[in-house]
């Protein structure tokens, strides 16, 4: 079996790439990733000499790299992680969004039916239904929730959920989708919540929380995220949407206090900064159908994915700190410019 992942060197990518090649000592594994700014070669340094893994540099909305990639590797399966995916950035500059996460969707899936193709997996987001009130805890996204999209983020991934649902109707490609809650865990980009209170609290910065704090995350560890599209892959069905959560919600001012008393820390470094534009208050997803479907339940509870989370961020201190100062970037051209 033969699978391209693409955004592989992302966060949730690379996770997936390393559940895969233990799982699967078999497989070939193929990461196509352009390396933009979330895209961290360093983060897959304990794989690029794996005989199974091959890393190619190149963007899914390049046909022509694309094609020539399919031509060589004749993939079984395609796992799309590729995506541009902070809203704060997409509010900023929604065009590039656009272009990576809708055309790139589609050069990926032209390829699949020109070159044929077990299954196209599409990863997707629960920002596609909008959010939830926050005093309605009754209330969750199932795959029925109409989509309600509040970013050009999440508009952006919206769109390529329902171009992916075409692709099959219209011409039968053999596709899945998946729409998860927050991931959070070991390769995590150092701008998202999580990673970014970590680092700021060990550097004794700030720490910039939106609003008042009272926004709401299902949160889902990412281990656990990879073994749902591992399920999915092998046993979803065609043109079926499955909803990951991780039945954590937590509001993200709670979150950030566990943070800074698992660091010993003082909740005085807590910063209230003015609200993101457009922000969803809660999310929440019911992962009914995965779970009687294909067995799926998240393994990992927050109290317990947390403290390994902060643990790894301590242990790998120089891959973020690498990142921060934006020397990640020349990382690619120094160790594997020779690599194809």
């Amino acid at each position: 079996m033969t699978i391209i992942v693409t955004g592989g060197a992302g966060f949730i990518g690379s996770n997936f790439v390393f559940h895969m090649l233990k799982k699967y000592p078999d497989y070939r594994i193929i990461c196509l990733d352009c390396l933009t700014y979330a895209g961290n070669l360093s983060t897959l340094k304990s794989v690029m000499d794996n005989p199974n893994f091959r890393f190619v540099k190149a963007s899914i909305t390049d046909r022509e790299a694309v094609n020539k990639l399919f031509e060589e590797e004749h993939p079984d399966m395609v796992v799309n992680f590729a995506a541009e995916s902070h809203v704060d950035r997409s509010i900023e500059n929604p065009s590039v969004f656009l272009e990576t996460n809708i055309l790139g969707t589609q050069v990926m899936m032209d390829a699949c039916r020109k070159y044929g193709i077990k299954r196209y997996h599409q990863v997707s987001t629960d920002e596609v239904y909008g959010d939830l009130p926050l005093d309605r805890p009754d209330l969750f996204f199932t795959e029925e929730t109409p989509i309600h999209t509040s970013s050009p983020y999440s508009a952006s991934k919206a769109s390529a959920d329902l171009l992916v649902m075409a692709y099959h109707r219209t011409f039968g490609l053999p596709v899945t989708i998946s729409r998860c809650s927050n991931n959070y865990g070991p390769y995590h980009f150092p701008e998202k919540l999580i990673p970014l209170m970590i680092a700021n609290a060990l550097n004794d910065k700030p720490l910039p929380v939106y609003g008042k704090g009272e926004n709401v995350r299902d949160w889902l560890y990412v281990e656990d995220h990879c073994k749902a599209i591992d399920l999915i892959i092998h046993k979803g069905r065609e043109g079926e949407v499955y909803n990951i959560g991780g039945h954590n919600e937590m509001k993200n001012i709670d979150i950030v206090k566990i943070i800074v008393k698992e660091l010993g820390k003082s909740e005085d470094l807590i910063t209230y900064v003015a609200d993101r534009k457009g922000h969803d208050m809660r999310y929440a997803i019911d992962p009914t159908k995965i779970h009687n479907e294909l067995g799926w339940l998240p393994e990992t509870k927050f109290a317990d994915g947390i403290k390994k989370t902060i643990q790894w961020y301590l242990d790998n201190k120089e891959w973020w700190e690498e990142i921060i100062s934006g020397e990640y970037q020349n990382y690619y051209e120094k160790m594997y410019g020779n690599r194809g």
